[in-house]
């Protein structure tokens, strides 16, 4: 593996793509409890859709749409657990992020076969911001992920532009018309490919309109030298994947 090859890479487009990370035999191992994570969650009554509202979603004609949810995999699966302190999968963050790799949180997402909820053009900054910028996320694909399929789209190089107000919660029309989804690039993938990308990335997906279910965990990665902005309401798990965790203290270990 070349770090520094990835490195660049990631510095010049702000997302890489890692072709075959999880082995065949680990991914089936991983789908099977991803899918008892999904008939968990749906059978325990919660509120498990996490697709968006707004204009953009109302423009797209996909207020039915589905897209299940939940946060945090390895609080239900010690094969999930297990996989995020994956070798291969902490080479490539480390090439990224340094020796020294955070876990923010996880997240489950899984797009139902011809009605999978798409997600607008977006960053991730405004959910979980930090005070160095280092925030990464790595989608671990469950299944393969096609365009059809709703697979992950982006602007590259839109890193570079910094902080700009568009999230769930900040839906600035002028820059999704300068960065519409339908022109965005989209990143097709395979079982066991894992996409990184910079929360500045400007992304989202389409609809999945296939006969085939999409299914990924996405991974929120930091610096060990960075940290969560104060006051911001978000699950933040704080283990030290790789390295050392610079920014912990006794109480925020206690939370």
């Amino acid at each position: 593996m070349d770090f520094a090859e990835i490195r660049e890479a990631f510095e010049r487009d702000g997302y890489y793509l890692a072709k075959g990370v999880f082995s065949s035999e680990e991914v089936e191992c991983l789908e099977k409890d991803f899918d008892s994570i999904v008939a968990q969650i749906t059978s325990s009554g919660e509120e498990t859709n996490a697709k968006w509202g707004g204009p953009e979603m109302e423009r797209m004609g996909v207020q039915n749409a589905v897209v299940t949810h939940t946060h945090n995999v390895q609080k239900y699966s010690a094969t999930w657990a297990r996989a995020l302190f994956h070798e291969g999968f902490l080479d490539v963050a480390e090439a990224i992020l340094g020796p020294d790799i955070v876990l923010h949180h996880s997240k489950l997402f899984q797009k139902p076969a011809e009605n999978g909820a798409p997600f607008p053009m977006h960053q991730d900054w405004d959910h979980f911001p930090t005070i160095k910028d280092t925030m990464i996320a790595g989608i671990i694909h469950v299944s393969r992920a096609t365009d059809a399929m709703g697979c992950l789209r982006v602007y590259p190089g839109t890193h570079k532009l910094g902080r700009l107000p568009i999230s769930y919660r900040s839906q600035d029309s002028e820059i999704l018309a300068k960065y519409p989804l339908e022109n965005a690039i989209p990143v097709e993938a395979e079982p066991g490919d894992v996409l990184f990308f910079h929360y500045y990335t400007i992304h989202g997906s389409m609809p999945n309109r296939s006969n085939e279910t999409r299914k990924t965990v996405l991974v929120q990665l930091h610096a060990g030298d960075d940290v969560h902005e104060e006051g911001v309401s978000h699950p933040y798990e704080r283990w030290a994947l790789r390295g050392f965790n610079h920014q912990s203290k006794r109480s925020s270990v206690n939370d």
